[in-house]
């Protein structure tokens, strides 16, 4: 029987505060902003929020460049409107799970200001340098963002690594001022009475004595060194006890290239971890070329990938759910229909996400079935990551210019998720009285938490009745996992099972109607829920599923 935690029965509704909402006009999300839709989080009926950083940050990064942990970036407010913002959410009963950059900071942080300037200082070990000629880096590993993940300072006169943009120096994790820093900064804000971490990229904090050359063949050189490195288990279990040990709190960690045994050891009864992210099934849809590719996707293989991480972290682990965050594109556009069936196939998926087996996280605006953006030239485009890898392919002769990438950075792009939030079908889609920092998504007069709201049937209602549904349900909530049909091209269909209950879900995720014999679902079974107006009540078998059709069926004994 899996133990229980408030963490496992959430649903956890992610804001990036940027693209939220707007409270003064200057066109950037703020925390005020946030505050003055609280309502409609509660509303939602999600227990907690992941808040992406408000920390002091010069933005190279949105926020991800970390410049003072202890104090809020003045775009967003102040420490009083932080205050106010955790107070409003636990008000309404809903936890604060706040992202904490581990493995780098800010060029600007006061802590490599001082490193850069005096070598032999208090600050001089803090981050990775290496001394060396400046027209060649010390290895050959590259950075997330494209290129070298070298960077050369010329105050210092030596190299610095920074795995993501140039701005964002990774710190020295064996040093253990560095270690006890961190731990401190996050103790400072569970002392807040924050609720839990989301711990950004934090199996890369270890990297190996030597710093040794990486695969060339690999698609990110040197990842095979810095990706779960040598002591992450020890720097982990010091954090667990230092950190997260005696605390209701849950721990979340987004670990690039995770894999299912790695997922065992950092998860668990032993594991330092609550949750981590798996990403395998955001990578089906990669070419050949990897992540800068675009490659045809069938259900069969989105199954088998969803299949192995439910199966494979049972009773003992617990897993997340997600289709879309910050760093991913709509799901919608992604695995649904976005224009013929975008209703049918944003419910469809938000079935899936919310009736699998482990903790759901929701995105912004995903509840309303917010679709891709486009991007005429690679200028439209505020993402760093994107600019850089794209700028990097097209010098590289990989893509011919833009022309030919742009199918591929519309799809991929990190700014289909941080368009401004579409609350109205009004000027700027009621973000902001301003001009908004990323303009938003053309298609926001018809896509809008205002007309959703009025929408019979909507993306957002279903979401709201799905997930009171999931709330109302032990077997969805903890029961096990059972696949069934696994080569089917259309449908996907599971049961989960506790105590005598049993819910079967049926989905066909495909634009074409289908007739199904599915055989869990048995004459006495009853219907939960549907995404289309008119479902039968009685199964029957067979029976015909529309394009993107959902069905919950319940059945006792």
């Amino acid at each position: 029987m899996t133990e229980r935690a408030w963490w496992k029965e959430a649903v956890v509704y992610q804001i990036y505060p940027r693209s939220f909402n707007d409270s003064d006009g200057d066109g950037v999300g703020d925390i005020p902003g946030i505050v003055e839709k609280l309502d409609y989080v509660d509303e939602l009926g999600v227990d907690a929020v992941w808040l992406s950083p408000v920390y002091e940050s010069p933005q190279h990064d949105n926020g991800y460049d970390v410049s003072d942990y202890r104090s809020i970036h003045s775009k967003y407010g102040t420490m009083d409107d932080w205050e106010s913002l955790l107070a409003g959410l636990h008000d309404r009963d809903i936890r604060l799970v706040m992202d904490m950059v581990a493995n780098h900071t800010s060029s600007e942080h006061e802590w490599f200001r001082q490193s850069r300037a005096d070598p032999d200082g208090e600050y001089g070990d803090y981050y990775v340098w290496r001394e060396g000629d400046a027209d060649e880096p010390p290895n050959n590993w590259k950075s997330f963002f494209g290129g070298s993940a070298w960077t050369y300072d010329e105050e210092r006169e030596a190299w610095y690594l920074s795995l993501f943009d140039t701005t964002q120096p990774d710190l020295n994790w064996r040093n253990p001022d560095v270690r006890a820093e961190m731990h401190e900064v996050m103790n400072w804000w569970l002392d807040k009475g924050i609720d839990g971490f989301r711990l950004d990229v934090l199996n890369l904090i270890s990297k190996p004595e030597g710093l040794p050359d990486g695969d060339p063949s690999r698609d990110l050189v040197g990842s095979e060194h810095f990706v779960d490195g040598p002591r992450i288990h020890e720097y982990l279990a010091e954090m667990h006890d230092a950190v997260f040990a005696g605390r209701d709190i849950v721990t979340v960690g987004e670990m690039p290239e995770l894999t299912l045994d790695s997922a065992r050891e950092y998860t668990g009864e032993d594991g330092p971890l609550d949750l981590v992210f798996p990403f395998e099934h955001v990578q089906v849809d990669f070419g050949p070329n990897g992540r800068w590719d675009v490659g045809e996707w069938t259900l069969p293989e989105l199954k088998s990938v969803l299949d192995t991480w439910q199966r494979g972290l049972d009773d003992e682990w617990w897993t997340t759910l997600f289709f879309e965050n910050h760093d991913q594109p709509r799901s919608v556009s992604r695995f649904g229909d976005d224009e013929r069936y975008r209703y049918e196939s944003a419910t469809a998926l938000a079935t899936a996400l919310l009736t699998l087996r482990g903790t759901p996280f929701v995105y912004q605006g995903q509840e309303l079935g917010m679709t891709n953006t486009t991007f005429e030239s690679l200028d439209d485009v505020a993402d760093v990551d994107t600019v850089r890898n794209v700028r990097e392919l097209i010098a590289d002769g990989v893509y011919g210019g833009y022309g030919e990438v742009r199918g591929v950075v519309e799809a991929r792009s990190r700014d289909n998720a941080r368009t401004p939030m579409q609350w109205t079908d009004g000027r700027h889609a009621g973000f902001t009285d301003g001009d908004p920092w990323l303009p938003v998504n053309d298609d926001y007069e018809a896509v809008n938490a205002a007309r959703e709201r009025e929408r019979t049937p909507s993306v957002l209602s279903y979401y709201r009745t799905l997930i009171g549904v999931r709330g109302d349900s032990e077997p969805l909530r903890y029961g096990s996992y059972e696949l069934r049909y696994p080569d089917d091209e259309q449908l996907y269909v599971y049961e989960r099972r506790l105590d005598g209950e049993r819910v079967v879900v049926v989905l066909n995720l495909s634009g074409e109607p289908r007739t199904a014999d599915v055989t869990p679902v048995g004459p006495s079974a009853a219907l939960l829920l549907g995404n289309y107006e008119s479902v039968p009540e009685a199964p029957g078998e067979p029976f015909d599923l529309r394009p993107y059709e959902a069905r919950l069926y319940a059945e006792s004994g």
